[in-house]
């Protein structure tokens, strides 16, 4: 069944309600200086936010950014503070978004009671709440406080709001308190997703949901064992699948040849055997390579034909494969590509295998969806991104709904 929507939450009924908004502002940042080097996320959420605004609703934003250290010094979590997104959103807005240095507690509770009518507060990232992810190891005792304190932090977060909307795509397939817990402990106010949720699911639901004449995947990445169950669901409806990116070495290993020094998952050989025995003729694999002499930008490089000799790893796809998958691109209708040919973030000439794909969806395909992941800030670094049907704004939540179509965290919200 559909989920509800924003726009399923009449205006009128909008107007100085306080509505929690996950979204999923994990924008590119500087590691150092916390300086955004890519905003595409922020750019995203900015149709949700607007309605909400437009409705005079007062909006409470959530999010996390990056992966900061529980207990680290604070001048190390510093960069991963949500100051610069508060900012950046301030400047699409061209209004204050307010941006408050806690996630819960006395603070918080007494800014969203100031809040007036088309306010916006940014909450601190979510990740710096000690009980926003779930504990992964420790003490069955450790576990069970751990979640207590979850739903605990999921009532305090609740207790702000009148509704909860979830426009983070990229993070529905996580465990965490502001996606999972909080939409449970709002079980008897609005719980609706915002128009990028819908945007996402809807792209994926029809191309799965109508069928699709000349449908072309392109595979990529490092590890064939993150996307076992993709590359399966794909090869049931793909004409081919293509393949690039580290993954190939593995693939390679199954077919017998050799690969020099590349990286490869060696553990998952029959594993790379078993899809090929699966897909037969329909998975293509690179039939030249870009190869170095050494893991450095500066390493000398040259193209190899078939075997990968000993000493040197491949980290592109070569001229032969970037012409025979421009053919298959040409030839294809619909592309769904996850995962860059090759170290694209290297520049030349480790880039050209995952740009040549790029240029050629943008130049044949009629419908040409990115996965999201590293495969979205490829195309958006080439500039092409605008030039794709969709680009994702959730590199492993894009995977995970292709292959099972379901999110717990949707789970918790209303139906149509």
């Amino acid at each position: 069944m559909a989920k509800k929507t924003i726009a399923d939450l009449p205006k009128n009924s909008l107007r100085g309600k306080r509505v929690l908004v996950r979204l999923d502002l994990n924008v590119n940042i500087d590691e150092k200086t916390g300086a955004i080097t890519g905003d595409r996320r922020i750019r995203a959420a900015l149709p949700t936010l607007q309605y909400l605004v437009d409705a005079g609703a007062c909006v409470i934003a959530l999010s996390h950014l990056g992966r900061p250290k529980l207990g680290a010094d604070p001048a190390k979590n510093a960069p991963f503070r949500m100051d610069n997104v508060a900012k950046r959103l301030s400047e699409y807005f061209k209004r204050p978004v307010r941006k408050l240095d806690e996630v819960v507690g006395a603070s918080v509770s007494k800014a969203v009671a100031e809040m007036k009518p088309g306010d916006v507060v940014l909450l601190e990232n979510m990740r710096f709440h000690p009980f926003e992810q779930p504990k992964k190891d420790g003490a069955p005792e450790e576990i069970q406080k751990h979640e207590a304190g979850m739903k605990e932090l999921a009532a305090d977060l609740a207790k702000l709001g009148d509704a909860y909307v979830n426009d983070a795509f990229g993070t529905l397939q996580n465990k965490d308190v502001s996606v999972l817990e909080l939409p449970k402990a709002m079980k008897d106010k609005p719980r609706v997703i915002g128009f990028l949720v819908e945007k996402e699911l809807k792209k994926i639901d029809d191309i799965f949901a109508h069928g699709t004449e000349k449908l072309l995947g392109i595979m990529g990445g490092a590890k064939v064992s993150d996307k076992i169950n993709f590359i399966k669901v794909l090869l049931g409806k793909v004409d081919k699948l293509l393949i690039g990116g580290a993954m190939t070495y593995t693939f390679m290993l199954a077919q017998g040849k050799k690969i020099g020094a590349s990286k490869a998952e060696t553990d998952k050989v029959d594993l790379a055997r078993e899809l090929l025995q699966l897909a037969g003729p329909k998975i293509i694999l690179p039939e030249d390579h870009l190869v170095a002499d050494k893991f450095d930008k500066a390493a000398t490089t040259k193209v190899v034909d078939g075997d990968i000799p000993a000493g040197w790893m491949g980290l592109d796809i070569g001229p032969k494969t970037i012409a025979r998958y421009e053919t298959e691109i040409k030839n294809a209708k619909t592309i769904i590509w996850n995962g860059p040919m090759g170290l694209y973030e290297w520049g030349d000439p480790f880039r050209r295998g995952t740009l040549a794909i790029a240029e050629a969806m943008k130049a044949h395909g009629d419908t040409t969806i990115v996965g999201g992941g590293e495969t979205a800030d490829a195309v958006e670094k080439f500039e092409l991104a605008d030039s794709m049907t969709h680009v994702s704004t959730g590199g492993g939540a894009f995977l995970k709904y292709v292959e099972d179509r379901k999110f717990k965290t949707l789970d918790q919200l209303d139906e149509r």
